[in-house]
């Protein structure tokens, strides 16, 4: 499977799963827009890649950065193949326990700033008429994970956009997927926000002996490649529960079908 030429825009890539989505894309023949806030590990990042690769350093919830981000990986080959919302940040914490803040900043991270991401790019997608959004929700994005209810809330949100989206630029050429990756060996743990929103610095043991991001990558890859709209990486009980919960394609055709008969002009039309 060959993605030369083509150009994959990768937010929270210094690390975790964005990092092996990098290479793996890279490994693929792809160039690569590379974003994140930690400039110093993006280029570190970048000296694993074979391909071209442009480091665009900015934090998701800086909305005029992002838009100057935009501008440029835009510009950068002429236009984004495929661009993944991947940038986020997990949670460790009771409900009873959490404050406020801790809701806010992660739905800010975890799903406004993804969304932001998007609609910037929507409209030249559609221009061009080929593209593809992916969307890196999470396991607890499909079945509500005690001790992560902002970020399951978040998650949630997500796939909910992406599935409205995908419904909306189902007759555009612009493909829209989801991922719900189950434990992956990432440090998403260490970095998750407890309840006063200080940093948790350690990690899980079904983190720790989760799938190597390396092959979750290249698992979510092929299954983009594959025009799977909804893509679970996951093993055992995790694995269960996501197919468990995971939207019929019939329902996902179902809803484009709606569209394609005009239910968007009858509702702009009143």
């Amino acid at each position: 499977m060959s993605n030369a030429g083509q150009v994959a825009w990768i937010t929270g890539a210094s690390s975790g799963i964005g990092a092996a989505l990098a290479r793996q894309w890279a490994a693929r023949g792809g160039n690569t827009v590379l974003s994140g806030r930690n400039e110093a590990r993006l280029a570190e990042v970048v000296r694993s890649l074979g391909t071209e690769s442009l480091v665009l350093p900015f934090d998701v919830r800086d909305e005029a950065a992002l838009a100057e981000a935009t501008a440029q990986a835009l510009d950068w080959k002429g236009a984004v193949d495929l661009a993944v919302a991947n940038a986020g940040i997990s949670q460790r914490s009771a409900a009873v326990e959490t404050d406020m803040r801790v809701y806010r900043e992660i739905i800010d991270i975890d799903l406004v700033a993804q969304i932001a991401f998007a609609q910037g790019l929507i409209g030249p997608m559609v221009k061009r008429g080929h593209g593809g959004l992916a969307f890196v929700s999470s396991i607890a994005g499909k079945i509500g994970s005690p001790m992560r209810t902002a970020y399951s809330a978040a998650k949630f949100g997500l796939a909910g956009y992406a599935d409205a989206l995908r419904a909306e630029l189902s007759q555009s050429g612009v493909a829209v997927h989801t991922i719900y990756p189950g434990s992956i060996r990432t440090d998403v743990s260490r970095n998750a926000l407890t309840a006063n929103g200080s940093t948790r610095g350690r990690s899980d043991q079904w983190i720790d002996e989760g799938i190597d991001p390396d092959d979750a990558a290249a698992r979510m890859l092929d299954a983009i490649a594959g025009g799977q709209r909804e893509i679970i990486v996951a093993e055992g009980n995790e694995l269960a529960l996501g197919e468990a919960r995971r939207t019929p394609d019939a329902l996902l055709d179902q809803v484009a079908a709606m569209v394609a008969g005009g239910y968007m002009d009858r509702l702009k039309n009143g």
